[in-house]
C-alpha cells in the first residue's frame, strides 16, 4: 500500500497517509481541517543485475588496456616522432 504526503495550505503542516490507489484523495487536514494537496516524492531506483557498476566491466588485456585509456595508443609518441622528422628536413 503506497505511502502519500499531504501538506496543508492553511497551516503548512505535512502528514504521511497510507492508501490504496482506488481511496479518495485526503481534502482536509486532520490537525487544522484546512485545504490539503498531495505532494510528488521521488521514486527510488534500484539497479539489478551485471553491467551497472564499475566492478562489472569486463576484464581487458594489458596491451588493450592501455589503448582505452586517453592517450594510451602511443599518439603522443607518434607526434614526438613526426616532429622530430621534420625537424631534420
Amino acid at each position: 500500500m503506497p505511502i502519500y504526503e499531504y501538506e496543508c495550505q492553511s497551516c503548512g503542516r505535512r502528514f504521511e497517509v497510507f492508501q490504496h490507489f482506488s481511496d479518495e484523495p485526503v481534502e482536509t487536514c486532520p490537525e487544522c481541517e484546512g485545504p490539503v494537496r498531495r505532494l510528488i516524492q521521488p521514486v527510488g531506483i534500484i539497479f539489478k543485475g551485471s553491467g551497472f557498476y564499475v566492478t562489472d566491466n569486463r576484464q581487458l588485456p594489458a596491451g588493450e588496456a592501455a589503448k582505452e585509456l586517453p592517450g594510451g595508443d602511443g599518439s603522443k609518441k607518434k607526434e614526438k616522432e613526426k616532429e622530430a622528422s621534420s625537424a631534420k628536413d
